[in-house]
């Protein structure tokens, strides 16, 4: 229940792409396995080492995935934002978890169990190739990543996420515009920067005329332009 308005569980496990196509009574099966949960900005979901009783999926709001250092600071690996789910590798190896998530703004999620998901796994065989096929593009954006924080300078990885950011029709257009889904510095984490080279190369964009920063907003008054600069 949420408040007085109660969710529907099995609509909303519809909507998932990994859960499109099971028929009526396999998302009952799951979605009694399934709980909501309603994180608050900055509540922590869970640390690294808790053990894993599942996977969630986030409906709306935004997740921070990330490890912290002995010395206390931080690395975000990933931004988890609507209609993602995260954690299905860690509970398919019956593992702990290896970073701590945290909500960057309210949320809602659902946790599905690891009972109800291995129980629909081993009568549904289409379900186990969609989950392998999220895991496999999630490994393939890390080797991405892992090529862009050892080959590309930093001004490159920017340029590159303000690029990826900006809708498909907008890739080669005039007088474009993105909102950064959170804080700079989390931003700046995510592309293994820190906060302070991140904001020093943003201006040193700006002075170029490639970008104008109004806050968390980015207008980007030549895409073309900014992509002869990556």
């Amino acid at each position: 229940m949420n408040g007085n308005h109660p969710i529907n569980i099995e609509a909303l496990l519809t909507h998932a792409p990994l859960f499109q196509g099971l028929a009526p009574q396999e998302l009952s099966r799951i979605a009694r396995g399934t709980r909501e949960l309603h994180p608050k900005k900055g509540e922590v979901l869970f640390h690294k080492g808790d053990s894993c009783s599942g996977f969630h999926l986030l409906v709306y709001g935004q997740i921070k995935l990330a490890f912290t250092s002995s010395q206390g600071s931080e690395k975000v690996v990933e931004i988890i934002s609507q209609g993602q789910s995260f954690g299905e590798a860690i509970m398919l190896m019956e593992k702990p978890y290896i970073v701590f998530a945290q909500a960057l703004t309210d949320c809602l999620l659902l946790h599905i169990s690891k009972a109800a998901v291995f129980e629909e796994l081993q009568r549904d065989h289409n379900l186990c190739r969609k989950m392998l096929a999220g895991m496999a593009m999630r490994l393939h954006q890390l080797m991405n990543d892992v090529e862009s924080y050892s080959l590309h300078s930093g001004k490159q990885r920017i340029i590159g996420y303000l690029l990826r950011e900006l809708p498909e029709a907008d890739q080669e257009g005039i007088n474009v515009a993105i909102t950064l889904p959170t804080n700079k510095g989390v931003i700046a984490s995510r592309l293994n920067l820190t906060q302070e080279h991140f904001s020093r190369i943003l201006h040193e964009l700006t002075e170029l005329g490639l970008i104008v920063v109004e806050g968390r907003k980015i207008h980007i008054p030549n895409a073309t332009k900014l992509r002869q600069h990556e």
